[in-house]
């Protein structure tokens, strides 16, 4: 009876410690999340007030890019807009039974920014499938 009863805590102590790392590791991954929108947002900042009275170069919209660890994939400009496509990636610990590694997350997305003061620009989200480096 004693045996059994071993086997039982020491199950549920292994399922109670998995969950807590499973609720630790979505949390981080969430943070990870967060920080890239974050960054998407200052990026879409930097890029309107670079370009006032014209659009920023692909050259320095790379950098731009760069500086919140993003890569630019693609600079698409026009007459009275510019559209960019963006690939960016955050890092969180994973952690598991054998130890902690660094997982990382990806979000893509679009930024469509139209000339004028007044004008907003449009953010979307794209699939990862449309956002490999060309």
């Amino acid at each position: 009876m004693v045996p059994i009863v071993l086997v039982l805590l020491a199950a549920g102590t292994l399922m109670i410690m998995a969950h807590r790392q499973n609720s630790a590791n979505e949390r981080r991954e969430k943070q990870a999340l967060e920080q890239i929108a974050r960054e998407a947002e200052s990026y879409e900042d930097d890029v309107r007030n670079e370009g006032r009275n014209s659009y920023p170069s692909q050259a320095r919209t790379r950098a731009i890019a760069q500086r919140y660890y993003a890569t630019l994939v693609s600079y698409e400009p026009s007459d009275r807009s510019l559209t960019t496509r963006v690939k960016f990636f955050g890092t969180y610990e994973d952690t598991t039974v054998f130890g902690i590694s660094l997982s990382r997350v990806y979000r893509c997305y679009s930024f469509h920014f139209l000339e004028g003061a007044k004008a907003e620009p449009r953010r979307t989200r794209l699939p990862l499938q449309q956002c490999n480096p060309t």
